[in-house]
């Protein structure tokens, strides 16, 4: 994954790439009832699970480790030496997925340092060839298919162990002169490293059965960055699309002036102030966020958001129309550590009474007003309004009074009774706060 800095460029060039027109080549043509349908399971599931795993958990310092320190390859190599993922057992993590409410997983099958979990034919940096000596990608993909989970991969564009993958402005083993690294990259083939990635993708959405997500991440254009030309992505897309017809692709190609080259957008670490549109036309969007401030596993790193945090960010996506994917960084012996495991089983005891205010919800119609300290999110196959209850204050709902059937609170069915003041709903709440993390109230409309 990415630096966050390196985000805001990358919305800043898909605000003025949009502008721009582009044909669309005779492959791509879909129409929107085509496309709205392949993303229908998508928008309706509304949380999934992002997996970072690779040889950067023994240093355990960030995902980023490699560029954040300067490490050379062969620095570097000691960790390819020493990884053993020797407790990996997938369906273990696939029971905390399913418990959470995860229905879909996105696992990394190669990051930016080039490691990949799969036995690849065309290289030889590969768990096959540590101490591990297996495809650690079939297991999961087995594990997670079998509670039902649907299976999505990330694959990184970037590539910092490819002979052929050209220095840049992130490239952590890069000449800092600029005429050295220019010297450096005329022995580096862009063309070679473009067709290494279209193998690559051939084989991880070739063997592995239906692949229902894919994350490419990321274009860094401008000055000594790579962007669409880089990556050869028009073709990337096409062999993709080709390979999975029904896949469901990030934007992060750089190809955000075309109506083809990408499915939904990403917001990393934030959550957008409202649903994000162009021109009018409200964009399909999922926000990727972790547990803490990094990605793979970092042993010393202590700023773990709360149950209450995680959950608050799950609800307010689904407010505004979005998807969260949400990041585990199992260690490098392949268990989620006691941090992830007290996160995500803290949700899975709130998604047990709460799940239905979040699968196939979105945000709730303009004339809806949401009451101050409150998310809300609606259901409009099934007209009911949830309230999220933030802090344990008794909320007024102005104009509902005539749009209300019945109230209940959503984890034991209980009624709550109102009454009805200038057309405003005011609730009568209970003293004593419901066991949950956060209470919500489920109302049903006429």
């Amino acid at each position: 994954m990415k630096r966050v800095f390196l985000f805001f460029l990358i919305i800043a060039g898909f605000n003025s790439a949009f502008s721009q027109s582009v044909e669309t080549p005779s492959w791509a043509k879909e129409t929107k009832e085509q496309k709205a349908k392949r993303l229908e399971w998508w928008r309706h599931d509304r949380f999934g699970m992002f997996i970072h795993w690779g040889i950067y958990a023994l240093p355990a310092r960030h995902e980023w480790v490699k560029h954040n320190e300067r490490i050379s390859n062969e620095n570097y190599q000691k960790y390819f030496d020493n990884f053993d993922p020797d407790l990996y057992n997938p369906a273990e993590w696939a029971k905390k997925a399913k418990d959470a409410g995860m229905k879909y997983a996105v696992l990394t099958t190669k990051h930016h340092d080039g490691f990949c979990l799969w036995d690849s034919k065309y290289t030889d940096y590969k768990a096959t060839n540590t101490s591990c000596g297996k495809d650690l990608i079939k297991p999961f993909v087995d594990a997670f298919r079998a509670e039902g989970i649907r299976v999505g991969f990330y694959y990184s564009l970037i590539d910092w162990h490819h002979p052929h993958f050209p220095y840049d402005r992130i490239h952590p083993n890069r000449p800092d002169d600029a005429n050295e690294l220019a010297k450096a990259n005329e022995k580096r083939d862009i063309k070679i490293y473009q067709q290494y990635m279209k193998d690559q993708l051939t084989e991880i959405l070739s063997n592995y059965g239906q692949i229902d997500e894919l994350f490419l991440d990321f274009s860094y254009p401008g000055e000594n960055g790579k962007g669409h030309k880089d990556w050869d992505s028009e073709n990337l897309i096409k062999l993709i699309r080709s390979l999975q017809p029904q896949i469901i692709i990030d934007d992060r190609a750089d190809l955000k002036n075309t109506t083809w080259g990408w499915d939904y957008v990403t917001p990393e670490q934030s959550i957008p102030k409202e649903w994000p549109s162009e021109n009018g036309v409200r964009l399909p969007w999922e926000v990727c966020h972790t547990f803490s401030g990094s990605w793979g596993y970092y042993r010393d790193e202590h700023t773990w958001k709360s149950v209450h945090q995680l959950l608050s960010i799950l609800i307010e996506s689904v407010s505004k129309g979005g998807n969260l994917l949400l990041n585990v960084g199992p260690t490098a012996r392949g268990t989620f550590d006691d941090r992830a495991n007290d996160r995500l089983d803290g949700i899975a005891k709130w998604m047990k009474f709460h799940s239905r205010s979040i699968y196939g919800c979105t945000q709730a119609p303009d004339e809806y007003k949401v009451p101050e300290k409150c998310l809300l999110t609606y259901n409009p196959e099934t007209k009911r309004l949830y309230l999220h209850l933030l802090e344990w204050t008794v909320p007024s709902l102005p104009g509902y009074a005539d749009k209300i059937k019945y109230i209940q609170f959503l984890n034991d069915a209980s009624e709550i009774r109102y009454s009805v003041t200038d057309n405003d709903v005011i609730l009568t709440l209970p003293e004593q706060r419901p066991n949950v993390e956060i209470p919500v109230i489920e109302l049903f409309l006429k």
